[in-house]
This record gives C-alpha cells, sequence and structure tokens, in this order.
C-alpha cells in the first residue's frame, strides 16, 4: 500500500466533511458533532489552521486538522483526526498525528493538545507513544458541550 499525506487546501473542504463523517461512523458515539461535519466549518479550519488528507494507494482515506488557540496562537489543537473503516487497523492515523507533529514543529509551535474522548480512553497510550502527556488541569476548547467533558493530552515541543 502507498502511503501520502498531503496538507489540506480549501478545495479540500467538502473532502474532510466527507472523510471525517465517515471515519466517525460506527466508531464515534452518535453525539459527537463530528457526525454533522461540514464543508463551511472544514473550509473555516483550514482557513484558520490546517489539515491534512491521507491516501492510500491515490484514495483518501483519512484527515485531521489542527487550529491554533485564539489566546496562544503557538498552541496547536489536534482535532478530527480519523481513518474510514475500511482502513483502520494499519496504524495509518499515525501518519496522520506524525505529519501534524513534523509541521508545527518547523512552524515554531510550542505545544500541541488534542482530547480523548471519555468513551476511548484505549487512544492515551496511542497518544502517549507519540509523547503526549495527560494533562488534567487544561480543557479542550472545541469540546462539546453535549457530551462530557474529553480528557486532554499535550506535547511540549520546545521550552
Amino acid at each position: 500500500m502507498n502511503i501520502v499525506v498531503r496538507e489540506a487546501t480549501s478545495e479540500d473542504a467538502q473532502l474532510l466533511a466527507d472523510l471525517t463523517r465517515a471515519a466517525w461512523s460506527n466508531k464515534v458515539a452518535v453525539t459527537s458533532s463530528g457526525h454533522r461535519e461540514t464543508a463551511v466549518r472544514c473550509a473555516d479550519d483550514l482557513r484558520n489552521g490546517g489539515g491534512f488528507v491521507l491516501l492510500a494507494d491515490d484514495i483518501p482515506v483519512g484527515s485531521v486538522r489542527w487550529l491554533p488557540l485564539d489566546s496562544e496562537q503557538q498552541i496547536w489543537e489536534i482535532l478530527r483526526m480519523g481513518v474510514i473503516a475500511e482502513y483502520r487497523g494499519s496504524n495509518l492515523s499515525q501518519h496522520l498525528l506524525e505529519a501534524v507533529i513534523h509541521h508545527s514543529l518547523t512552524c515554531d509551535v510550542e505545544e500541541l493538545r488534542l482530547a480523548v474522548r471519555a468513551d476511548q480512553p484505549r487512544l492515551i497510550d496511542f497518544y502517549s507513544a507519540f509523547e503526549f502527556e495527560l494533562a488534567p488541569e487544561l480543557e479542550y476548547t472545541h469540546a462539546n458541550p453535549l457530551e462530557p467533558a474529553p480528557l486532554v493530552m499535550r506535547r511540549l515541543l520546545r521550552g
């Protein structure tokens, strides 16, 4: 399988929305806002932050986005990372996470944060392998107020 991660452009907004909804289907609780992802929201995220598309043999199979915090532009929150069901089980999401980490290092970002849904605690070990640590003192700014607060993990990149 030929794996490529490419930066998402504004023309990818609908693709990102479609990939997010497909990746969330039968995987994430139905109350998650990811099930209602829109191209408008994706376009806003790309304008204010960025994203990557994961391709397997030239087929889009996953995506991830990030946004800087309003109050601290050198801290990015990773959001909406997912791989569609047919391609799970091959650790493909690690390519997305590694792409964000490498990109953030080139942009002099100080810290990355991500959220782990309360119903997906097994992801803590996955993210820990990439030097993310639980940060119970932090709140995830993109948390869905209709759901239990997610666990926040952070990776300090410098300082």
